[in-house]
């Protein structure tokens, strides 16, 4: 992935001398000519390697901050945890506190309940002794009615005074008696319930009640114990994930001095490949450079005459308002020259396949590093399929990485790269490209990218 020389630092690589001077020797020459293309061999090889330790670590370089990203969302969660259960330790312990409340409300209910059993018992003496004294009144009542009846007419009046006396002692003995069968059954319910409720230093004598609140005031302290114990927990891997953390933020410095590193190496060798090329020598790269020259000098002319013709105006060739295309992934974009594109681009780029079988693409980007039109094997609408479309859909996309940017925006007769391109569904492959500018009535459009196998 070559640089340009304003962008990166590096000078233009300086022409080199005329070696084959008419009073050279033939066999010096030959053997001249040979040493360079060894070298250009030599540098290639370089470059291919450093592109290919490159992506293998920026492959590394996204894998780590992928893992640092989930070691954040964990590191996270971890502190969610940690909160909810603090969130539930303070809980159990107020319902611990509430069913401690209760424990002693029940004993308070229970004291109450043996009074009210004392009460029903007096209740039950007093209807007792009610009963008694109807019994004795109803004695007293027929006693009086007999000796009514001996008194003659002179009684009569007595005795239905005493018969009405008998009759009402035995509606008392009967209610009273009732009242005592009520009692009884009130009270042996209520003993039952002192018995359920009832508090006893002796676990096995409790009632039923209270074993059940024990068994919960047992269960609540067990849940906070284990909330204690899962914040133990939770603070041993929060430590642990925040130690993780600082370990991956040095890796992540580490792959990126080690991306600086290759960088210049890459750099270096694609450097030393524009000198070779920059002499009157012929190497493998020399034929692709003169193709993505004179594509894009025939783009150049074809631009200029659609502007002369009216076809399209200056402003919408140079557009840069790219508009997003709803629901593509990944993103596709439109532009006021995309329609032109289509027309124009295709023949030139197409052509150019035909160099060789190594071409692997031949397109046209503007300065951006957006594609209107790419070739036709990659020219397809997407599907839906991420892996599929990154592949097969390349059109409408805007490829701003560093070596399309690089391309994009190259001002020099040309520019030689060396890279890793991802074909899509894991594939990668490391290939060369020649760029060369596009310019359109003396403006920097764009340029012509020519990508090739080794």
């Amino acid at each position: 992935m070559g640089m340009l020389s304003s962008m990166w630092g590096r000078s233009a690589p300086e022409p080199v001398p005329a070696v084959w001077a008419d009073s050279a020797v033939p066999e010096t020459q030959a053997n001249l000519r040979a040493a360079i293309q060894t070298f250009g061999q030599q540098a290639s090889t370089i470059g291919r390697e450093s592109a290919e330790a490159r992506g293998l670590l920026d492959d590394t370089t996204k894998a780590s901050e992928r893992g640092a990203l989930a070691v954040a969302s964990l590191t996270s969660q971890v502190k969610d945890i940690t909160g909810a259960q603090n969130s539930i330790g303070a809980a159990s312990t107020a319902g611990l506190g509430a069913v401690e409340r209760v424990r002693v409300a029940v004993e308070n209910v229970g004291r109450e309940v043996g009074a009210v059993v004392a009460t029903l018992r007096d209740v039950a003496q007093a209807a007792q002794s009610i009963t008694q004294i109807a019994l004795q009144t109803r004695l007293v009542a027929f006693n009086a009615s007999v000796e009514a009846k001996r008194a003659g007419d002179a009684g009569r009046g007595f005795g239905v005074v005493a018969d009405a006396v008998k009759d009402l002692a035995g509606k008392v003995e009967s209610s009273s008696n009732e009242i005592m069968r009520t009692v009884s059954l009130l009270d042996k319910r209520i003993d039952a319930l002192a018995r359920e409720i009832r508090v006893d230093a002796d676990a096995s004598k409790r009632g039923d009640f209270h074993k059940a609140l024990g068994d919960v005031q047992g269960a609540v302290a067990s849940i906070i114990s284990a909330a204690e114990q899962s914040r133990a927990i939770c603070g041993g891997l929060d430590s642990q994930m925040a130690s993780i953390a600082a370990e991956m933020g040095q890796t992540g410095r580490a792959l990126g001095a080690a991306m600086k590193r290759s960088d210049t190496l890459l750099d270096v060798s694609e450097h030393l490949i524009e000198l070779v090329a920059q002499c009157d020598v012929e190497t493998e790269d020399t034929p692709y450079i003169h193709a993505a020259m004179d594509a894009a000098g025939q783009l150049g002319e074809l631009l200029e005459d659609a502007l002369h013709s009216g076809a399209i105006s200056l402003a919408h060739l140079f557009d840069e308002a790219y508009k997003p295309i709803p629901g593509t992934n990944p993103a596709q974009h439109t532009t006021r020259f995309v329609e032109l594109a289509d027309q124009l681009f295709p023949p030139v780029q197409e052509l150019r396949l035909e160099l060789s079988n190594k071409v692997v693409f031949c397109i046209a980007v503007d300065r951006n590093g957006y594609v209107a039109t790419h070739n036709n094997k990659y020219n397809h609408p997407q599907r839906g399929d991420l892996a599929w479309d990154s592949a097969n859909s390349r059109y409408r996309r805007i490829f701003n990485d560093r070596t399309g940017l690089a391309s994009a925006r190259n001002t020099r007769p040309f520019l030689l790269q060396t890279y890793r391109r991802d074909m899509g569904g894991g594939n990668f492959m490391v290939m060369k490209e020649a760029a060369a500018p596009i310019t359109v009535n003396g403006r920097h459009w764009g340029g012509v990218r020519l990508a090739f196998k080794f």
